[in-house]
C-alpha cells in the first residue's frame, strides 16, 4: 500500500504529464483551453437542436415574471434583478407594500450595465452590508470577474451614488462590516501575511474613515494553517456584539465576542457548534456532535440549546443550558433566523421541509409550526431583524416557486409572489425511493417522471454528497421544458455526506468513510435500473463542485452503470488539491494528502489517478471556468486531457472564462452551457451521439 501510494503522489507531482495545465493564464495552457472549447461548441452547438434549446433557456432565465425575491428591511424590499435588457442586472428596491402587488414599483438602485460601461469592467454583484439604523449606507462588494474576490467601495443609497473618498478596498477574499458609521470591521486578506494558508483572511482589523487600509488596527487573528478569521456584529434590542471567529475549518470554531474592555473572550462551548443565533439575551445553537454541559445536560446533534449570553457577558459564568428543540429521528435542521420578537426554525423532515416559530416568555419556549403548504421544500426567504416582516418559500419539482409573506411574524400569512409554470406539470409524478448501499444503509432518492412511463427512458441522475449540505425538492423550469417535456426522467439522489438528515449524516462519509457516498450513488443508479426507469445505456450523471467529484469517481468506478457522465467546476486530483488554492481548506471534508494515512484513502478514489486506457468510458463533458478561484480549473483541464490522452474520444470539454465557481454574471454564457449539457446528455443517452 505504501509503494501504491508513493506511486500515485509522484504521479501527480513531477510525473503528472499535464500539470502545466494547472497555470491558469498560461499562454500555453490558454491555447489548450481555446482548442477544447472549439471542438466543443462545433460538436454541441453545431447540432440542429441547440439553437431553440438555447433559446428557450435564455428565455426562462430571464424572463421578466420571475419572482423578484427579496428581504425587507426598513420599509423597503430589496432585490437584485437580472434580464435580457439588464444583463448584469440591478440592484433595486420597492416599499413593502409595492411588492405584494402584481406589479412592484421598483427603484433602481445601481445599474451594473450601465456601471460596468462606464468603467470598462464587468462588474458582478456580491451584496451589500447595510448601515444600522436607517441602512441608507452600505458597503458594496463587486467582482471584477465573477468569482469570490471582490472589490467593495461605500455607496449611499439615497443619492445613488459612491460616497467620495469614503471607504474603498481592492479585490480580494476579504470581508466588511459595519462597527458604526465611522469604523469598519475588515476581515483581512489583502496582503499574505493578512492571509490563511487557504487563501482567505486570517486577521480582523478596524478602520477608522479617513485613514488608510494598510494603517486599520488589528483586534484579532488566527494561525496560518486554520481556514480563516472572520468577525460580525450582531443586535440583540438594545444590545450589541462584537463576534470574532477562529475558524479552524469547515466543520470547527472557536467563538470569541470583543467585550468593552478590549479583551476578545471565547464562548466554552463545543468546536464544531452550528446553527447559532442571538436571540432575547440567549444564545441558541446546536451541536455536530454529543455534548454534556457543565451543569450535565447532553447536548445532542438535530437538538437546538440555548444559555443566557447577557450573563456570561456580564459575570463568565456560562449558567444552565436549557432545550429548545429536542432531536427526531430522519428530522434535521435546515437553519434558524429572528425577527425583532420571534425565532423561526427551518426543518427538514425526511427530506421536506417545515418551519417552526419560536417565543421566549416567563423563562420558558414555546413552539408551534407555521401553517405552510406541506410535502414540499419549505424554507425561510427572509427574516427582518429589527422588524416583524418574514417570508417563506415553497416549491417541489413539480410546482413553481412561490413566497409566502407575514407581517406579524408568522402569524398571518398570504402568498405574495408565485412564478408562473414553466412546463406542464399534469403528465407528470414525483416519488420517493430508497436504495440499499453496499454496507446496508437506505439511501432516499427523489425520481420524476411522466405517470404513463413504459421502459426505460432517457434519466438524469443528480448528486452532491459533502460538506453538509441537503439536496432538496426543487422546481426547474429549464429542466421541465428541456428535458421531462421529451418523455426523459429525472433523478435525485440524497447520498451520505449531504446534509438531508443531520451531522450524522455527512459525518457518514467524511474523510477515510468518503467511498460510502460514492457507493451511496453506485446504488441508487442500480435500484434505477432495477425498477425499469433505466437502462446504463440511458442513464446519465451530473455534479458540480463535489458533485463533480462524485461524478468522477464514478466514471471511473463504475463506467457501465452510465450512458453520459456531466462532471461540472470538479475536484478530480485529491492528491494535488491542496496545492490548488482555496484546495487546503477542505482537508476537514477529504483529508491531508501530505498524511500518509489520508493519501491512502484519498488515492485508492481520486479519479484524475484512476483513469484507465482499458476502461469503456461513456461519453464525458467537462465544465469549469477560468475565473473559478474556489475550485480551480486545473482539475477538469488535467482529467480531459487524461482522458483524451488514454483514447477516449468521447471527451469533450468546456471553460468559460469568467463567471466564477458558481455561473454568475451575464445569463447568456450560463443558457448556452445549460443548453450544451442538455444537447450533450440527449445525444448520448438516446444513441445518436
Amino acid at each position: 500500500m505504501t509503494k501504491t501510494i508513493k506511486q500515485a503522489q509522484s504521479n501527480s507531482a513531477a510525473a503528472d504529464p499535464f500539470l502545466w495545465l494547472e497555470d491558469r493564464t498560461s499562454k500555453q495552457a490558454l491555447d489548450w483551453v481555446h482548442r477544447q472549447n472549439e471542438i466543443t461548441v462545433g460538436e454541441l452547438q453545431g447540432d440542429p437542436s441547440y439553437r431553440a434549446t438555447f433559446q428557450t433557456a435564455l428565455d426562462l432565465m430571464t424572463a421578466e415574471d420571475n419572482i423578484a425575491v427579496g428581504a425587507a428591511i426598513n420599509g423597503h424590499v430589496y432585490n437584485f434583478w437580472q434580464d435580457k435588457t439588464n444583463v448584469l442586472g440591478l440592484w433595486r428596491r420597492t416599499t413593502v407594500a409595492s411588492y405584494k402587488t402584481e406589479k412592484p414599483e421598483w427603484e433602481t438602485i445601481i445599474d451594473f450595465d450601465a456601471l460596468s460601461a462606464k468603467e470598462s469592467v464587468k462588474w458582478v454583484f456580491g451584496g451589500a452590508s447595510r448601515l444600522y439604523p436607517d441602512f441608507n449606507r452600505c458597503l458594496l462588494s463587486m467582482s471584477p470577474d465573477g468569482g469570490d474576490a471582490s472589490e467593495m467601495r461605500e455607496f449611499d443609497i439615497e443619492t445613488r451614488s459612491f460616497v467620495e473618498n469614503g471607504f474603498r478596498a481592492p479585490a480580494s477574499k476579504s470581508g466588511f462590516s459595519w462597527l458604526d458609521k465611522d469604523t469598519v470591521i475588515v476581515s483581512a486578506a489583502f496582503e499574505e501575511a493578512d492571509k490563511t494558508q487557504s487563501g482567505y483572511p486570517r486577521v480582523v482589523k478596524l478602520w477608522k474613515r479617513g485613514t488608510a487600509l494598510e494603517d486599520a488596527t488589528p483586534i484579532f487573528e488566527v494561525e496560518k494553517e486554520d481556514l480563516a478569521a472572520g468577525a460580525a456584529l450582531e443586535f440583540d434590542g438594545d444590545r450589541r456584539y462584537l463576534i470574532l471567529a477562529r475558524t479552524l475549518n469547515f466543520f470547527a470554531s472557536h467563538i470569541f465576542l470583543r467585550l468593552p474592555s478590549g479583551e476578545n473572550r471565547r464562548l466554552p462551548l463545543p468546536d464544531d457548534m452550528t446553527d447559532s443565533a442571538i436571540f432575547r439575551d440567549r444564545l441558541v445553537f446546536g451541536v455536530r456532535s454529543p455534548w454534556t454541559t457543565p451543569d450535565g445536560l447532553v447536548c445532542k446533534p438535530d437538538g437546538l440549546y440555548s444559555l443566557d449570553l447577557a450573563r456570561w457577558v456580564e459575570t463568565g459564568a456560562l449558567g444552565p443550558v436549557e432545550t429548545l428543540l429536542e432531536p427526531a429521528h430522519r428530522v434535521s435542521i435546515a437553519g434558524i433566523a429572528r425577527t425583532q420578537d420571534r425565532l423561526f426554525i427551518s426543518l427538514m423532515d425526511n427530506v421536506r421541509g417545515k418551519v417552526v416559530v419560536c417565543e421566549r416568555n416567563n423563562r420558558a419556549w414555546s413552539l408551534k409550526p407555521v401553517a405552510l403548504p406541506e410535502n414540499g421544500n419549505v424554507g425561510i426567504a427572509h427574516a427582518e431583524h429589527f422588524g416583524a416582516s418574514v417570508s417563506f418559500s415553497f416549491t417541489d419539482f413539480l410546482t413553481p416557486s412561490s413566497i409566502v409573506w407575514s407581517d406579524d411574524d408568522g402569524a398571518t400569512l398570504a402568498t405574495v409572489k408565485s412564478q408562473p409554470a414553466r412546463f406542464d406539470a399534469s403528465p407528470f409524478i414525483s416519488e420517493q425511493f430508497e436504495a440499499r448501499s453496499k454496507d446496508g444503509t437506505m439511501i432516499p432518492y427523489f425520481v420524476v417522471r411522466r405517470r404513463d412511463q413504459d421502459g426505460p427512458v432517457p434519466t438524469l441522475l443528480y448528486g452532491y454528497g459533502g460538506f453538509e449540505v441537503p439536496l432538496l425538492p426543487g422546481y426547474a423550469g429549464v429542466r421541465g421544458r428541456l428535458w421531462l417535456e421529451k418523455g426523459n426522467a429525472y433523478v435525485q439522489a440524497n447520498i451520505r455526506g449531504g446534509g438531508e438528515f443531520g451531522p450524522n449524516w455527512h459525518q457518514a462519509a467524511l474523510k477515510a468513510n468518503r467511498q460510502n457516498a460514492f457507493d451511496d450513488f453506485a446504488a441508487v443508479a442500480q435500484d434505477v435500473v432495477k425498477r425499469g426507469i433505466a437502462t446504463p445505456a440511458t442513464l446519465g450523471i451530473q455534479g458540480g463542485s463535489n458533485g463533480g467529484l462524485l461524478t468522477g469517481v464514478s466514471l471511473t468506478q463504475h463506467p457501465e452503470l452510465f450512458g453520459a457522465v456531466i462532471i461540472e467546476v470538479p475536484l478530480l486530483d485529491m492528491l494535488r488539491y491542496t496545492e490548488l488554492p482555496p484546495g487546503a481548506s477542505w482537508t476537514a471534508e477529504y483529508g491531508d494528502p501530505e498524511k500518509p494515512d489520508e493519501a491512502a484513502w484519498l488515492a485508492a478514489y481520486s479519479p484524475y489517478q484512476h483513469v484507465s486506457a482499458d476502461a469503456a468510458y461513456p461519453p464525458v463533458l467537462l465544465t469549469t471556468s477560468t475565473a473559478d478561484d474556489r475550485v480551480h480549473p486545473g482539475h477538469a483541464r488535467k482529467m480531459a486531457a487524461r482522458l483524451q490522452a488514454a483514447g477516449h474520444g468521447k471527451t469533450l470539454f468546456f471553460e468559460e472564462t469568467e463567471g466564477g465557481h458558481g455561473g454568475r454574471g451575464d445569463r447568456r454564457p450560463q443558457a448556452a452551457q445549460a443548453a450544451m449539457k442538455y444537447v450533450f446528455l440527449q445525444r448520448a443517452l438516446s444513441g445518436t451521439a
